[in-house]
């Protein structure tokens, strides 16, 4: 599996692009804060970050006893990078020709 398939595997799930959005909102939590947010148990949510971390979208560090989970941007925008970007640019381009093309004098 490539690691542009991890992170669409780990973005295809709503629960795990949710705890993507609550790390975006305050980086450094806890399984345990994770955990408070969501409806499931202490092992799913285990589960959903394991996935998250292979995809290298969560980093972790100790901090004594603790385990903080932190978000890592940099997968999510190589994939707008390589997917988004290059569709969206010959848009642009039609309509920046468009502007001027409306813009030129008859």
């Amino acid at each position: 599996m490539t690691d542009d398939d991890r992170v669409f595997k780990a973005l295809a799930d709503p629960t795990r692009r949710f705890l993507l959005d609550l790390l975006f909102a305050r980086d450094g939590r806890t399984l345990t804060e994770l955990e408070s947010e969501l409806e499931m148990t202490r092992f799913g949510v285990m589960k959903h970050l394991k996935v998250l971390e292979d995809a290298e979208l969560v980093i972790t560090r100790r901090s004594g006893r603790e385990k903080l989970h932190f978000l890592n941007p940099v997968p999510i925008r190589s994939i707008h990078d390589r997917w988004i970007d290059k569709y969206t640019e010959r848009q642009a381009s039609a309509l920046l020709e468009l502007k001027e093309e409306l813009e030129r004098e008859p």
